[in-house]
Order: C-alpha cells, then structure tokens, then sequence
C-alpha cells in the first residue's frame, strides 16, 4: 500500500517505528504538501471575490501550480521510500566485497535525487506563497504565513537528507555540486520564506 493510502495515525505511527521508511525524506515531502496546499487554500478564499477581481487571473494561475506540486509532492512520499531501498541494501554488503563501494556510491546517489527535489519544489511553493500573501485575501493571510513555514521546514528537512549522504559519496565532484544547489536554496529560500512569515505576523499584528 501507498504511504499516501494510509490514514494519518497509521503513517505517523509507522513513521515513529524502527521502520526505514518513511523517514525524514518522506516527512518533508507530506509537510511540504501540505504547506503548498495551505498557500492553494488562500488562491481559493479569493478568486471570485471582487475586491480580489485584478488579481483574479494570477491568482488561478499561482493555484493551478499550487496543486501540481502538491500532486508531485505526495508522490514523492513513496518516491523517497523507493530511492532509499538500495541504500538499505548497500550497507548489508560486507565490506569486503570489493563491489560494495561502486553499489553504495550509486545507491548514495540516487538516494540524494528525491530530496533534491523535494527542495526544489519547496523553493517553488514558496515563490507562490510569496504572492498568495501579498496578493491574496485579508481574512486568510495567516494562512500563507502558516504554508511559509512549513514550507521553510520542508527545504530544511529535506536537505538534510541530501548532506547526510553527499558527505558519504566517494565522487567529491558530484557530491559538491549537489551540496552547492543545496546550499544555494537554503540561502535564498530560508530568507524569502522568514520575509513571508514576517509580512503576515505585521499584516496581523499591526
């Protein structure tokens, strides 16, 4: 069955379990799903308002892409699931088979490809939770503050999962260049996800 099949006591729980999967790659993925899906809620509480009549067409347009990531998103739960299959199965290798460094460094590597991802994605959902804030309804701003966050957490959590096994890989070259990626949408995305956060706590604040 798919994680994305199970209700949610049953996945937390067997998130919680000695289970290898899901993990934190998985986590980050529902989380950054949901986020998005909070910044799609506010397109929703405001297309088809008046007031919001100039911004209407953008606001479809940031909604429709709000939910293809969602949709990506999700798959990537059991995305992640698959890819750190042959991970698990490398570090069963006995370390004196002289194949078990060629089989663990491409296990590394595609066991980085979906967390690579997931931030990519998180990095687009916070571009449109960007605009849902400042252009979507008042009396739902707090929820574009909310998707921020979460979708923060998600870039956070999610690159995590690519350091951890870059710092293993045998290919610096390759491992380095992901590691930079990585670390160029943690630079740019943890800010403009804090500005959101910060525009909404003023917007509600005062």
């Amino acid at each position: 069955m798919s994680f994305t099949e199970k209700t949610l006591t049953a996945f937390t729980e067997e998130l919680a379990s000695k289970a290898p999967v899901p993990g934190g790659g998985g986590a980050a993925a529902l989380t950054a799903a949901v986020g998005v899906s909070l910044a799609d809620m506010v397109g929703e509480l405001t297309v088809g308002k008046k007031t919001y009549a100039d911004v209407e067409e953008e606001m479809r347009s940031c909604m429709e892409k709000a939910q293809e990531l969602r949709r990506a998103l999700l798959k990537q739960i059991d995305g992640d699931a698959e890819a750190f299959a042959p991970l698990a199965k490398a570090y069963g290798i006995p370390k004196e088979d002289p194949e078990r460094d060629a089989v663990m460094e491409e296990a590394l590597k595609t066991a980085c490809a979906v967390p690579m991802d997931i931030m990519r994605k998180c990095c687009e959902a916070i571009d449109l939770t960007e605009t849902f804030a400042a252009k979507g309804s008042k009396l739902a701003v707090s929820d574009a503050g909310c998707a921020a966050v979460g979708l923060k957490a998600s870039l956070q959590a999610a690159s995590l999962n690519v350091f951890i096994n870059t710092k293993a890989m045998k290919d610096r070259a390759y491992a380095e260049e992901l590691e930079r990626e990585a670390e160029r949408m943690l630079a740019e995305y943890e800010k403009k996800a804090d500005a959101v956060y910060r525009t909404v706590t003023e917007r509600i604040r005062g």
